[in-house]
């Protein structure tokens, strides 16, 4: 077994996170493909490229045991499903004008986790927990009632990134192999959508010899390099390292969504970011309290 390399933990996990905090200058880049279209090929080259993948690394037994467990493998069709619309929903906001959502969606994430674990798992929340959650809430209440609707994109991600890793957990298998599961599984209702409907932009061969082509074929890449980096991280760093670096990526969207594409960030909107932060960083003093205790 490798031995932990702290420095080369933060690297990988930093990479991992800037390259998640980066996807919208991507995704911005291939805005003239339509979201749905976009995640049906980030669907079909996430498959191709993780296959490849596993036959150069040669992940020993994992397709033999999921296929000995036909749970796990309707589990992995679940979390694909809940995946594809969070990847979705994200791809929407970001070329919609509502990356500040998005934003807000993955730093309240952590609390739905902790939120989903007490009604689902019947995990006893502890008081600075409470307070955390609590102070959530209020961020999102208040975006309620100055906006008159909910942050649905907001919740939508974090709700369905929530349940996506609380599924994952019922079934056991490592990211890559997870993942190439996960997209192969949508592989037959990708190209069922494409043959469907012929007059998409990318069913002609002409958008292949344009340089839009090349950027979508990138989504396989892009969206394994960042896993990939990641799971090689949590090998040398301890769990809430990488908890704490998550908040980078978010916080990178929605300074992009401010300074690059030109997102107008109100005071009710800065009010519920506030609210979150003050949440996230009660989280925080309570994780560093707990590990204080068991040490």
């Amino acid at each position: 077994m490798q031995a932990a390399n702290p420095r080369r933990g933060y690297i990988l996990g930093l990479t991992a996170y800037i390259i998640w905090g980066l996807f919208p200058i991507y995704f911005k880049v291939i805005a003239a493909v339509p979201a749905v279209e976009i995640i049906i090929h980030r669907v079909l080259w996430s498959a191709l490229f993780g296959s490849l993948l596993l036959m150069v690394w040669k992940h020993p037994g994992w397709w033999r045991e999921l296929r000995e467990n036909p749970r796990r493998l309707a589990i992995l069709a679940l979390s694909g499903t809940l995946i594809a619309a969070n990847w979705l929903t994200y791809v929407w906001s970001v070329n919609n004008g509502r990356m500040l959502e998005a934003s807000l969606g993955y730093y309240i994430n952590p609390l739905i986790n902790v939120l989903l674990g007490m009604l689902l798992l019947g995990e006893r929340l502890r008081r600075l927990q409470w307070v955390a959650v609590g102070l959530a809430a209020i961020g999102v209440a208040q975006q309620v009632w100055q906006v008159g609707s909910l942050p649905w994109v907001s919740l939508v991600l974090a709700l369905t990134f929530g349940f996506y890793g609380l599924i994952r957990k019922q079934a056991p298998v490592q990211a890559l192999p997870g993942l190439v599961v996960e997209t192969w599984m949508l592989v037959p209702l990708a190209l069922g959508w494409l043959l469907l409907h012929p007059e998409t932009s990318t069913a002609h061969l002409e958008f292949w010899s344009s340089s839009q082509a090349w950027w979508l074929v990138a989504a396989g890449p892009v969206t394994l390099i960042p896993l990939v980096s990641f799971n090689a991280a949590a090998r040398h760093l301890p769990y809430t390292t990488l908890g704490f670096l998550q908040y980078l990526a978010p916080t990178l969207v929605l300074l992009e969504a401010v300074l690059l594409f030109d997102e107008h960030l109100s005071s009710s909107t800065l009010t519920a970011f506030m609210f979150i932060w003050a949440g996230l960083l009660v989280y925080s003093v309570d994780i560093w309290l707990s590990l204080r205790k068991r040490s």
